[in-house]
Formats: structure tokens, sequence, C-alpha cells
């Protein structure tokens, strides 16, 4: 049993469309960044330029990718698999230890710091949706206006969902891909 506001959210939830990411986020990629396998991510900032890292964990091992460009940076097929949800870094993060979210356990940070947030949410489970917002989030406003349904998983399993430590990327994982947006 639900209750009649539970209800109308859930319908509201459903009935908005998906739609890209508002200014000034914009996606990393065209599409998604397939990842059979993928197990969890985290983040990490390279030495020198600043810039977000993403690394991914999946059952063919780590790669390490620009959060900016989506190039894949580093790789390693068979990294020593720690069994806690740090892991040690790999290219230019060689030795620094990254924290990953997903299957799991762990989290991302489901805030910028600047006022947007990020939401994964399940009206139609088992397929998850993800809402990014401002001003108040999904409760208040119009879908497009204050909140906006960027990415529906109906086909994997969602793994993690949330902002870089900066707050310059987005990231969602699910158990096949890799979909990440990024801002100055």
């Amino acid at each position: 049993m639900i209750t009649e506001y539970q209800q109308k959210l859930r319908e509201r939830l459903l009935a908005a469309p998906v739609v890209p990411a508002p200014a000034p986020w914009r996606p990393v990629l065209d599409r998604r960044t397939p990842i059979g396998g993928l197990l969890g991510i985290g983040f990490a900032m390279h030495p020198d330029s600043g810039r977000d890292l993403v690394m991914v964990v999946s059952v063919d091992g780590h790669g390490l990718f620009d959060a900016v460009t989506g190039e894949k940076i580093a790789r390693d097929r068979d990294p020593d698999a720690p069994d806690d949800l740090t892991h040690p870094g790999l290219g230019p993060v060689a030795g620094q230890p990254v924290s990953i979210a997903g299957l799991f356990g762990g989290g991302l940070h489901s805030g910028s710091g600047d006022g947007w947030t990020v939401t994964a949410v399940s009206p139609d489970w088992p397929h998850d949706r993800v809402i990014l917002s401002t001003a108040g989030g999904f409760h208040q406003g119009e879908p497009g206006t204050t909140w906006w349904h960027i990415l529906h998983s109906t086909y994997a399993e969602l793994r993690a969902v949330g902002f870089s430590p900066s707050g310059r990327t987005l990231a969602v994982a699910t158990s096949a891909d890799l979909t990440m947006w990024t801002r100055e």
C-alpha cells in the first residue's frame, strides 16, 4: 500500500521523458561506453592537469578514463583485487588508493557542492531512472525546469550514480556501461 502522495510522485516520475542534461552539463561521449561485467567505479584526479579521472572495475580488470574526453588512458587486465572498496590506482594515479562504489557497496557524491543533485529512482522496478536536479529536486517544479530525467536503464543493473569530488563530472555506471557528463 502506498500513500496518495507516493502514487502521485510515482506517476510524475513515470511520465517524465528522458532528456539531455541541461547546461552547463554536456555528455562526455555521444553514447554510453560499453563495459561488460562492470562492477563499480571511482574517481581520482590527474596529478598534472587536475582533471577528473574515472576508474572502472570490471570482471575483465581495471580501466582509467579521462572524464572530459572519455579517452581510456590506462588498463590493467590482471590487477591485484583487494577485498575492500579501495583499489590501487593505475596510469597517472598509480599507487594512489581509489575508492570504488558499485555492486559490493560504497557510494559516490549525490551532490555537486553547488546545488546540483543526482538521484536514482525505480518507479517501475527493476528499471532505474537517473534524475539530475537543482533548486529543490524532483519533488517540486516541472520536468525540464528544476529536474531532468537523464538516463533510463531498462537493460542492465544500476551499479553507481554520482558526482566526482570536484563536482565537475557526473557518472552513471550500470552492469553493462558507463555514461558521463562534464562541465567547466
